[in-house]
């Protein structure tokens, strides 16, 4: 019996994809703030068109999961940023508005 493993692969790395981003967005907020929301657009850009031209099974995907979550990864910046205001979160006392 042949299996094809492509999909577990792919859940599995997605699964550790959404769980990368969330301290990647955690310190971003704490260091940069907000304002670093362009960079995770354009990473996330990047990797949309990447995933287009690439013609592997397993890192199209992979480039499409990495991509979108970029892009919500921007509006976790922006919900972040509210999160430190309530006091769930540090506030870097080095940064400045």
């Amino acid at each position: 019996m042949d299996c094809n493993f492509t999909g577990i692969i792919i859940g599995v790395c997605s699964f550790f994809i959404i769980g990368l981003f969330h301290p990647i967005v955690i310190k971003a907020e704490y260091h940069f703030g907000k304002r670093v929301w362009p960079f995770f657009a354009l990473f996330g850009g990047a990797l949309l068109i990447a995933s287009f031209l690439v013609e592997n099974d397993m890192v199209s995907p992979l480039f499409g999961i990495l991509s979108c979550s970029s892009f919500w990864s921007i509006l976790e910046l922006f919900q972040q940023e509210k999160r430190v205001e309530k006091g769930w979160f540090p506030k870097n006392p080095k940064r400045k508005k």
